[in-house]
């Protein structure tokens, strides 16, 4: 996560130095998606910067990666899955596949999060489903890497560091965020 971020960075920084405002906005948002699942409170100060740099822009797919990546920074916290329903009717109207599985990813750590592993069982079986043409296949891995199940019918990812290792990371990533909303009450 901090290898991506970093290149969310470096090509935030690189389209503004050749003043291209969409690119800047797009990686942003990337960046503040990224480190919602690592760092609520960083996200946080990394998506008012995205939406301050999508400020005049008309980028659907890069405005709804921003309002998923305020799920990511929220979850186990929300109480209302509402905004949830919305803004999958939204993307759902928008017709982009790729936000849909991202939401859907944002809600598997919700639910991981907050040890609700009925919910999360449906809401892998919905990225399943939203993945079955193969892009983003490996987003139910990560999901059952959070909730650290099994990997019955795994997709055909082939991890940098190996399954175990980033079995590990994501699964660290939903202890994490256990224990900073337990402190932060």
């Amino acid at each position: 996560m901090e290898r991506a971020a970093a290149a969310y960075e470096a090509a935030r920084d690189e389209a503004e130095q050749h003043n291209v405002a969409g690119e800047r906005a797009t990686s942003q948002a990337q960046r503040a998606f990224v480190l919602a699942f690592t760092d609520p409170d960083a996200a946080d100060d990394e998506l008012h910067l995205a939406e301050q740099l999508l400020t005049g822009l008309d980028l659907r797919a890069t405005t709804l990666t921003t309002k998923i990546a305020a799920l990511v920074r929220d979850a186990g916290a929300i109480s209302s899955l509402e905004p949830v329903r919305l803004l999958r009717a939204e993307i759902s109207n928008a017709g982009l596949t790729a936000a849909e599985a991202a939401l859907e990813l944002a809600l598997c750590f919700h639910r991981a999060v907050r040890n609700d592993y009925d919910k999360l069982r449906a809401a892998i079986s919905r990225l399943r489903d939203l993945t079955r043409g193969g892009d983003y296949a490996y987003y139910v891995d990560i999901a059952r890497f959070m909730a650290d199940r099994s990997l019955s019918g795994a997709s055909a990812a082939r991890w940098l560091d190996g399954e175990q290792p980033t079995r590990s990371r994501w699964r660290t990533l939903v202890t994490a965020r256990r224990e900073y909303l337990r402190t932060a009450r």
